[in-house]
């Protein structure tokens, strides 16, 4: 069954990029946007980090804590954040227990080849753990504005 508005958000534990263990419940009273992207450093995901690096103090004004989810390794994290100056954490889920609880983790389709790989997908959290809002259609460029609904 896939995800809802209304429903509690799945549990998170996972390693941000230094290796420190993340979970959802350390959010607790706050908002979150937990954003899945497909792959650090590639034209879309960056334009989509970039977009929130850029918003990201608004964001806070509004309340929210950024968390971004790919199945990357935590080294790969590190130099996405380096390169682009990232104000939030990126988590490692490269066994694939996130983007399955939050079923993102489907067949794509590229030149004619079928894989498995990360919908990109947001989750809006409100503070006591109920998905607010789901953006399934990401606007890379313009992800904050999406977002705060400006």
């Amino acid at each position: 069954m896939a995800l809802q508005v209304g429903n509690p958000a799945p549990k998170i534990q996972a390693k941000n990029q230094v290796g420190n263990v993340v979970n959802l419940s350390d959010f607790a009273g706050k908002k979150v946007i937990l954003y899945f992207y497909p792959k650090d450093d590639t034209p879309g995901c960056t334009a989509q980090a970039c977009s929130l690096r850029d918003n990201y103090e608004g964001l806070l004004a509004k309340g929210f804590v950024v968390l971004g989810v790919s199945v990357d390794d935590e080294k790969s994290h590190q130099k996405f954040i380096k390169k682009h100056q990232l104000p939030f954490d990126l988590l490692a889920d490269t066994e694939q227990k996130i983007v399955n609880d939050y079923g993102v983790w489907a067949e794509k389709s590229m030149y004619g080849r079928t894989y498995m790989g990360i919908i990109r997908t947001t989750f809006v959290i409100d503070e006591k753990g109920i998905i607010e809002e789901i953006i399934q259609k990401v606007d890379t460029k313009n992800h904050a504005t999406q977002i705060l609904g400006q």
